[in-house]
């Protein structure tokens, strides 16, 4: 009985390990700046849709996450071709939202504190979340390929753990930014807030197109 309680015991310790490595893994690749994290703390700030915005990420990201961990990285891997594609309509995309939030950004009108709402639909909010998901090679890169090759490591019960830990950092993430930024409204209150905070995202935009478009190869390096 002893034996088989150690036994369990190593078996539990092994599957806590699996978990919180693969929430840390997550939630470093995840905590770093990119165009789904700004456009979804963009959204905190005004309110809008913002349950839906925040549900809607977690869970892609967190499909991608155990779609990678469960076989679809080296399937991905295997398609040059299609990362290519994919990088060049993220770079479009990424640059046509730079532009929008630059018009935004001189309708200054539009962006004061008491209309911080644009009076988007949930629907094409939720569309913008999806392409700033789907569209982004390095989402792909970071969900399904890094996180996807390190639970090769794993077997059984201990990669279930790995990828529910990975998926359990993006939930925790994505609604800690979207709902916490609302800590930052008071700031926002200031006439100009919304203009630079405006001008960081097109910046943050218009760099990751061009980055983007280079990692596939459409730009020269």
């Amino acid at each position: 009985k002893i034996e088989r309680v150690m036994v369990l015991t190593a078996s539990w310790a092994a599957v806590a390990a699996a978990l919180m490595q693969g929430f840390s893994l997550s939630f470093g690749l995840i905590v770093a700046i990119g165009a789904q994290n700004a456009f979804v703390l963009g959204q905190g700030l005004r309110k809008e849709h913002l349950g839906s915005v925040v549900l809607f990420c977690a869970l892609a990201d967190a499909a991608l996450i155990l779609a990678g961990v469960f076989g679809l990285a080296q399937a991905l891997a295997e398609r040059a071709f299609l990362a290519r594609l994919l990088a060049l309509a993220g770079a479009v995309f990424l640059a046509a939202y730079g532009y929008q939030v630059l018009m935004r950004m001189r309708a200054g009108a539009a962006l004061r504190p008491s209309q911080s709402a644009t009076g988007a639909t949930r629907s094409s909010v939720l569309a913008q979340a999806a392409a700033f998901t789907f569209l982004n090679p390095h989402v792909y890169l970071d969900t399904v390929v890094l996180l996807g090759t390190v639970s090769v490591r794993f077997t059984g019960m201990d990669k279930l753990a790995y990828g529910t830990g990975a998926a359990t950092a993006s939930f925790v993430f994505f609604f800690a930014l979207g709902y916490g930024a609302s800590l930052l409204a008071p700031q926002m209150q200031r006439p100009n807030a919304w203009r630079v905070l405006d001008t960081i995202i097109a910046v943050v935009m218009f760099a990751l197109a061009i980055g983007m478009a280079r990692a596939g190869g459409w730009l020269g390096a």
